[in-house]
């Protein structure tokens, strides 16, 4: 029973650094109907970017945020406007292809820069844990899985009560309705990809905190973040925050019950049971016109 417990407050606490990962994901389909297969090479980077703040400048990972994130933002915003908005009008055609270049060329430059070898952020405080009877707490996991909760609360009050939310609400109901209204579509779009990138930013430095990692990372996170979005609904944000805390958990029961060589296979294994009983996922909506 202790071990499950365990298993349940590390995988819960991961769970939630997974949700601010695909908060961006599920932002780019929301505006854009884009599938952001760049979206784990933009974490990746977050985490290159922490690093570097913090063996060569000193910064503290977590305080690092509050430069990547708008450098990543401003980065989304360009690569958007050059590479995402000439294509919009067959999005669903070639935005796949469109953002796995997109991750194919930034792993590359990573891959130059820094090799493969793999990289960790050890701050003073990473191995601190406290104890709670016979259960052991990492203090760096619960500072990642606080603060992935305060910027994902502040993006849900951005996009629920704020006119920029209210123009990303009708962008993804109805372009051309809200083309009508005066919205500026094309902003609107960039400003969301370069939230989306700058989320990601934040959720590199705290998965650095956590987790090793190379260029090659992206890979792995990719088919989670695919994973989580897939079982929550396509452009559902509560979906992708429960999606996530679900597929933590169980990543994490899998990895003290079985084997930790066996860690992805909740994630690819509730994926294919989804794509098959509930293609739209379990907060998802079937698109009009759909059989």
């Amino acid at each position: 029973m202790t071990v499950f417990v365990q298993a349940l407050i590390l995988g819960g606490l991961t769970g939630g650094v997974y949700a601010l990962m695909t908060s961006g994901l599920t932002l780019s389909f929301g505006t854009m109907r884009v599938i952001n297969l760049a979206q784990g090479i933009f974490v990746v980077l977050g985490s290159y970017l922490s690093y570097l703040f913090f063996t060569d400048v000193h910064i503290d990972p977590i305080l690092s945020i509050l430069i990547t994130a708008p450098a990543m933002f401003v980065l989304g915003f360009v690569l958007q406007t050059i590479f995402l908005r000439p294509i919009r009008y067959n999005a669903h055609s070639l935005s796949l292809v469109m953002t796995w270049v997109m991750a194919i060329g930034i792993e590359g430059v990573l891959s130059i820069i820094f090799t493969t070898n793999q990289r960790s952020i050890v701050t003073s405080y990473a191995n601190t844990s406290w104890t709670f009877g016979p259960f052991e707490v990492p203090a760096v996991r619960v500072y990642a899985f606080a603060l992935s909760i305060v910027i994902l609360a502040g993006l849900y009050f951005l996009l629920e009560f704020s006119k920029f939310g209210r123009a990303v609400r009708a962008t993804s109901q109805r372009e051309s309705a809200a083309k009508l209204l005066g919205v500026n579509t094309d902003r609107v779009s960039a400003v969301a990809f370069g939230i989306g990138c700058a989320t990601a930013a934040a959720a590199g430095c705290l998965y650095g905190l956590i987790f090793i990692f190379n260029p090659n990372t992206q890979y792995d996170l990719i088919g989670r973040l695919l994973a989580i979005v897939v079982l929550g609904g396509l452009g559902s944000y509560k979906g992708a925050f429960i999606g996530a805390m679900t597929l933590g958990i169980c990543e994490a029961l899998v990895q003290s019950f079985i084997s930790p060589q066996w860690s992805d296979l909740p994630f690819f294994l509730i994926l294919a049971l989804v794509l098959i009983l509930r293609p739209q996922g379990l907060f998802g909506l079937r698109e009009r016109g759909a059989a």
